[in-house]
């Protein structure tokens, strides 16, 4: 499939964190955003995880998704953190991994690392969600 317009899968990792943002991080309060991802066998992603820390050194686990395939069944948020629009935006980029490029060298560990965004980073990551989700709904008529 020829894909030049298509966004990376970093991106759309990157800015489905960012536009949750406010549902992570009380507004006002910074902190740092870590995703963590790994690739299976067939180059899609089989594990992802998302950490927060707002103090230096003091890590908590927000997200997780092990597994073969992305199954809502798999999604867990820890430590009282939850976010709908964080687990909805990212079953779908999950579900629909082909309709984004890969990043280069699939045999390695994914490892995002996002401090806290400016509201022009936030209006530019809304953009890219939205454009991943019209990317997602192209694909999916592609198919059929």
């Amino acid at each position: 499939m020829d894909r030049p317009e298509c966004q990376n899968l970093d991106r759309v990792l990157d800015a489905a964190v960012i536009v949750t943002w406010p549902d992570l991080i009380t507004l006002g309060h910074s902190g740092i955003v870590h995703v963590e991802y790994d690739f299976g066998v067939k180059g899609n992603i089989t594990f992802l995880q998302v950490w927060l820390s707002q103090s230096r050194g003091v890590w908590h686990l927000v997200y997780s998704y092990f597994g073969p395939t992305f199954d809502q069944r798999e999604i867990q948020f820890d430590n009282g953190y939850r976010s709908e629009r964080l687990a909805e935006t990212l079953d779908s980029v999950m579900h629909h991994q082909e309709a984004f490029l890969p990043p280069t060298n699939l045999g390695r560990q994914g490892l995002l690392q996002i401090t806290t965004p400016t509201e022009k980073e936030r209006a530019a990551a809304a953009i890219s969600i939205r454009e991943a989700f019209d990317q997602v709904s192209t694909t999916e008529l592609a198919l059929v």
